[in-house]
């Protein structure tokens, strides 16, 4: 090493992944052995394979959970634009069930996850979903992530395209190691010599990194938050012909770090359709030898392209590709409604199925899963899962949609959301499971809505109801930073209160407020909408009225609401 040259520390995940003999490790050792859970490190390399170890931290059940309970692992799919045959959602419903603890979870990455596998029933679990064509592999971790897709129950000819699209992505990123197959599959092993990650790199990636496609004007996939996007164009024939690229989004942060912060994705520019899978390269590339390897909480790429400059970044990207982006105008954005009955194209019908929180599960008097279940068996149904945590039953017959509704009205099931505000609001999963949460997110949605929709209906904007989110830690999982007002977990019962954000997801919202305690909310929330009812313009989102109000204007409006 020269004298001029400096050396930087790796992280010990780092380090981790690069002994883990291409992700290997000790895990079929440990798999094997009589421990209830993994070993720490066995734990990060896991999550590589799509899974999580979690531990409930449910206070509620009582003052300490039971040292003797062994922990739990959450299963996680890698499945591209959330599109699955019916024999595919089939396998996850049953896994659930056999294995898990009997719900399903729809993620915002159009993922499914299962939850409370056990470590003993693992590899039966994962040999049962790669019978049927799932897998896990690769869906989180320091990789390229599942690859989200624009949401297509109109059967519209410039989406359909787009599933191409999701897959290659998909596929060209998907790690190379054998490791998945020989430890969770028995299938045969291969000579480590001969193991090699052309495109990721011997220690992958330094943090995850998502990607998702759409069509230029629909962005429902929230195209702005990922690390890569694309907006597809089309020709004067209909076929795909290029796209608008994004480079650089990502919502997490920690409070009260000004080092750490969410970023929205910049426009690069245009590229033809031939050019997609060089692009990506080159970008994932630009990633994986400048990243940050030495502090994960600044390893996403927006804080490589807030370093070094985007004008760096960009002609880094250009000279890896070969080539250089076009200038193009960018049409308008606008997110066309999924739920509820949608006539597709070809005379059939999909029904957009509002999940709260994209929660699964038969409770009682309301037999959710077993609904879907059957629907998608019987009437032998595609799905997609959209990027809001619902699920569109795709390809029901004309002759068969009263049958389908009266199926759900007997088991006592709305598909329908039950008004404007649930229509995209989101939530992580936080506690108990999640060991990030700082405090309630899912659990605390439905009290959080009502106690919304109340001064909404109170001051007559029930009809211009924001896209609210809300998250059990700063990390930014439902995508709270580019809603028009969300909750960001900061301390245990609290919350930040943020807002601004555009409905189309491409303003970032503001922090307004800190530690805001539910006790408190309904006053605040009465104030905050009394003052955009009394000084927004006519028809004016509240995202645009708190962007154009500005911060110091929401919180003086809000001084008299105490913390408590």
């Amino acid at each position: 090493m020269s004298k001029t040259e400096v050396s930087i520390p790796e992280s010990p995940i780092e380090i981790l992944k690069r002994n883990s003999r291409y992700l290997r490790g000790t895990l079929e050792a440990e798999l094997a052995g009589s421990e209830l859970g993994l070993s720490a490190d066995a734990q990060q390399l896991i999550k590589l394979h799509g899974l999580y170890q979690q531990k409930s931290r449910d206070k509620s059940k009582g003052p300490e959970v039971s040292p003797t309970k062994p922990p739990v692992l959450m299963a996680r799919g890698r499945i591209p634009g959330g599109r699955l045959d019916a024999s595919g959602y089939l396998a996850w419903d049953a896994i659930a069930d056999r294995y898990g603890d009997r719900s399903l979870r729809l993620t915002t990455r159009q993922s499914l996850e299962v939850h409370g596998l056990l470590k003993g029933d693992l590899k039966a679990a994962l040999k049962a979903l790669h019978s049927e064509l799932q897998t896990t592999r690769g869906a989180c971790g320091d990789v390229v992530r599942n690859v989200t897709q624009a949401p297509n129950p109109w059967g519209r000819k410039d989406l359909a395209q787009l599933d191409a699209v999701a897959e290659a992505l998909s596929a060209q990123f998907l790690a190379h190691s054998h490791a998945y197959a020989e430890v969770f599959l028995d299938g045969e092993k291969v000579d480590l010599d001969q193991e090699s990650e052309p495109i990721l790199g011997a220690t992958y990636l330094p943090r995850k990194f998502k990607i998702a496609v759409t069509a230029t004007g629909e962005n429902l996939v929230d195209l702005y938050t990922n690390d890569l996007g694309f907006a597809a164009t089309t020709g004067s024939d209909g076929a795909l012909d290029g796209f608008f690229v994004f480079a650089g989004g990502g919502l997490g942060m920690t409070h009260n770090d000004p080092t750490t912060f969410p970023r929205l994705a910049d426009e690069l520019g245009w590229i033809p359709f031939d050019q997609l899978l060089p692009l990506a390269e080159a970008v994932v590339g630009t990633q994986r030898e400048f990243g940050n390897r030495a502090d994960r909480r600044r390893a996403r790429l927006k804080y490589l392209i807030a370093a070094r400059g985007s004008t760096w970044f960009k002609d880094e990207v250009e000279r890896r590709w070969g080539s250089r982006f076009k200038s193009r105008d960018l049409p308008e954005w606008r997110t066309s409604p999924v739920l509820g009955w949608i006539q597709r194209e070809d005379g059939s019908w999909a029904l957009g199925f509002h999940t709260l929180s994209g929660r699964i599960a038969d409770r009682p008097g309301l037999p959710l899963k077993t609904a879907l279940r059957e629907l998608v068996r019987d009437f032998n149904l595609d799905v997609q899962i959209t990027p809001d945590q619902d699920l569109i039953l795709v390809g029901i017959q004309a002759s068969d949609r009263a049958e389908v509704e009266d199926i759900l009205q007997a088991r006592g099931i709305d598909p329908e959301s039950p008004d404007r505000l649930h229509d995209r609001a989101l939530a992580c999963v936080a506690l108990p499971l999640c060991g990030l949460a700082i405090t309630e997110a899912e659990r605390a949605l439905p009290d959080l809505l009502s106690l919304l929709q109340a001064p909404l209906e109170r001051h007559g904007l029930a009809d211009l109801a924001p896209v609210f989110r809300v998250t059990g830690c700063a990390n930014g999982c439902a995508r709270p930073y580019s809603a028009e007002l969300a909750l960001v977990g900061q301390s245990p019962g609290r919350f930040a209160l943020y807002a601004g954000g555009h409905a189309e997801g491409f303003r970032l919202a503001f922090e307004v407020v800190q530690k805001v305690t539910l006790e408190a909310l309904p006053e605040l929330l009465d104030r905050l909408f009394g003052f955009w009812k009394l000084e927004g313009t006519a028809h004016e989102r509240f995202g645009d009225f708190a962007a154009r109000i500005g911060r110091e204007a929401l919180a003086t409006a809000l001084l008299e609401v105490p913390a408590r």
